[in-house]
């Protein structure tokens, strides 16, 4: 029997449960009790206390540290859990590699895109034209711990690294790519076992559902982290640095915000669903980013979000874990810009095999940055040290700015993997698009998992859609 065929007297048979189709809505939150809210004010206090009272804010430091650690303890199980079940209950293991076989070509389609967009925007609008910065006057200093971090980011040790030193070496160091390789591997083989196998799955299954409530009371605790993060980087770098590199840095969102609207928005309209609303479903996520500049302090959250929003959980195991690695739209846009922003700044001339070897490098090297803070630095510092004209110590020129950038690229990211997670689900059969339609429409997680029960619906149209 297909995993739709198993889904479909499922749901029916949740939809007969007793869920009164004309029952009042629950009462709504009052406002300063809902997280994105709570997020969007810690921002701002965040900003103000590091602007008026930097020393202050520079010792917030340790609050955001405190809440990505947080949510980075909780990473590992969450994606062990919801990959290894998922592959687990697939009864045809060809599924696998083939949703595997799309999400790539996804991410190497739109990675490549965003590489491209970033390098055309930079030869229109030239943001380092004019500085006219000698290379050898650059603080080499203030780059080489970014420099021999990068050295060592090749792409065989990158490839090496994704098989771990043992089973659990995954769980202590985190690092996401080994955690996936590893719950593939567990589902795989828990899919072969069949129905010997059925006991551990079990156990997994019910295993997720403390994991996910940790995810939840840790959430809590968004808004301090966020806080903690942005007083920091205000009080740290100081609102002037952004004046300074101002033109770099408003391309690059200006091109960001293009790249989501129009290039995702075109995917999203061609699969039948809007970018705007599902930005606006994923609210809390992209806010809790742009508190903490880091993609992975959202990633639990959004696979239980895109799950919810109809996408079968086998497709949203794979494609979100993985896309932190190989789709990252943001980044690629950041490394191109960036990389021609140093060349105009030291007015280096670049060659057309310059540009396509900078392309080409920045493709492979673009693979092994995770969604934390820092990573797309260290990534173009790599992508750099290959390119001979252009010299590495240029990335000082933006060590300023960066973290504010950083926030830009994690954002779009994040953006880009809900979208490869909705469309490989379409792809593969495995949308539920009366769900994603509803889900969208309210801009809220349904009440109950497998229904199309939300929250901020009117009971009518609920009741409709129960009927249905």
């Amino acid at each position: 029997m297909t995993a739709q065929a198993f889904a479909r007297p499922c749901l029916e048979t949740q939809t007969m449960i007793d869920i009164p189709t004309h029952a009042a809505p629950p009462r709504a939150l009052p406002f300063y009790r809902i997280l994105y809210v709570q997020v969007l004010f810690a921002i701002a206090v965040g900003i103000l206390l590091g602007h008026y009272a930097p020393g202050l804010g520079e010792a917030m430091k340790p609050l955001g540290d405190g809440f990505i650690k947080l949510v980075k303890m909780i990473i590992a199980p969450v994606i062990f859990l919801t990959v290894t079940t998922g592959i687990a209950a697939m009864s045809d293991l060809k599924k696998v590699g083939r949703v595997t076989g799309k999400a790539m070509l996804y991410f190497l389609t739109f990675s490549t895109l965003a590489l491209i967009i970033g390098m055309i925007v930079s030869h229109v609008v030239q943001p380092g034209a004019g500085m006219h910065i000698d290379p050898s006057t650059l603080d080499q200093g203030a780059v080489a711990t970014y420099v021999s971090k990068a050295h060592d980011s090749t792409i065989s040790g990158f490839l090496m690294n994704i098989i771990p030193d043992t089973m659990l070496s995954p769980f202590v160091s985190g690092d996401i790519l080994q955690v996936l390789f590893i719950a593939v591997l567990s589902g795989i083989a828990l899919a072969i076992i069949g129905e010997r196998a059925k006991p551990v799955l079990d156990l997994l299954t019910a295993l997720a559902a403390p994991v996910f409530k940790i995810v939840e009371i840790l959430m809590k605790a968004a808004p301090i982290g966020a806080f903690g993060a942005m007083a920091f980087t205000i009080g740290k770098y100081g609102i002037g640095s952004v004046l300074n590199l101002a033109l770099l840095v408003g391309t690059f969102y200006v091109t960001a915000v293009l790249f989501v609207l129009f290039v995702l928005g075109a995917v999203a309209r061609y699969n039948g669903f809007s970018i705007l609303k599902l930005a606006r479903y994923i609210r809390e996520e992209l806010l809790l980013v742009l508190g903490t500049s880091s993609s992975e302090a959202a990633l639990p959250t959004l696979m239980q979000k895109m799950e919810g929003a109809g996408c079968s959980k086998s497709v949203v195991g794979l494609v979100i874990p993985t896309g932190y690695s190989f789709n990252l739209d943001g980044t690629n846009i950041y490394m191109t810009m960036t990389a021609l922003f140093i060349a105009q700044a030291c007015d280096i001339p670049l060659s057309l095999g310059d540009q396509i070897l900078l392309l080409l490098v920045a493709m492979l090297s673009s693979k092994g940055a995770a969604g934390v803070t820092g990573a797309g630095f260290i990534t173009l510092a790599a992508t750099l040290s290959v390119i001979p004209s252009v010299p590495v110590a240029g990335i000082a020129l933006i060590l300023g700015v960066d973290r504010f950038m950083s926030e830009c690229r994690a954002l779009t990211n994040l953006v880009g993997n809900a979208t490869a997670a909705v469309v490989v689900a379409r792809w593969e059969g495995e949308l539920d698009k009366r769900r994603l339609d509803a889900t969208l429409a309210s801009g809220e997680m349904p009440l109950e998992p497998g229904t199309d029960v939300h929250p901020s619906l009117p009971a009518e149209v609920e009741g409709q859609a129960q009927a249905a």
